[in-house]
């Protein structure tokens, strides 16, 4: 495997990895508990959270530097391109969605209240947002990626 095809591998796999996380979270984790109560989704949010911000900032970076090399080693600006735009998550985390998270991780949150139902139901459309853009992204690296297998 050559070096530029290292690299694009690297970018799908980490941005595929990624959305898969991310529609998961949008889809199946957040709405489940969400439907157990705000007393439950409050109190199991900052673990949640925390994993998979781990987990998604890796990836998210993996997929930024994989695809900036690919882009140098040959296989084009989109690729740049495309890398920035999975990796937009990021500043719109810290930007747009920081202050509902440090809300939701407040220990002193009031898991009962309204307010803290719709802080969680915000940061579940936000975090629809990160889920289409880093779809997106990974239609993009497809459709780069795959007229290259079906040479």
């Amino acid at each position: 495997m050559s070096f530029l095809h290292l690299c694009q591998s690297l970018s799908v796999l980490s941005c595929g990895l990624f959305t898969g996380a991310a529609i998961f979270i949008y889809y199946v984790e957040h709405p489940s508990r969400m439907a157990v109560g705000t007393q439950y989704a409050a109190s199991v949010f900052p673990g949640s959270y925390r994993r998979a911000a781990v987990m998604q900032a890796g990836l998210a970076i993996l997929c930024l530097v994989s695809s900036m090399l690919a882009c140098v080693a040959g296989a084009g600006i989109m690729w740049l391109f495309t890398g920035l735009l999975m990796f937009s998550v990021v500043p719109f985390t810290l930007i747009v969605m920081m202050p509902v998270n440090k809300k939701l991780l407040d220990p002193k949150v009031d898991k009962y209240s309204a307010s803290t139902k719709s802080l969680l139901q915000t940061w579940g459309k936000l975090h629809g947002v990160r889920s289409v853009i880093s779809f997106c992204a990974l239609l993009l690296f497809l459709n780069q990626i795959l007229p290259v297998v079906n040479k």
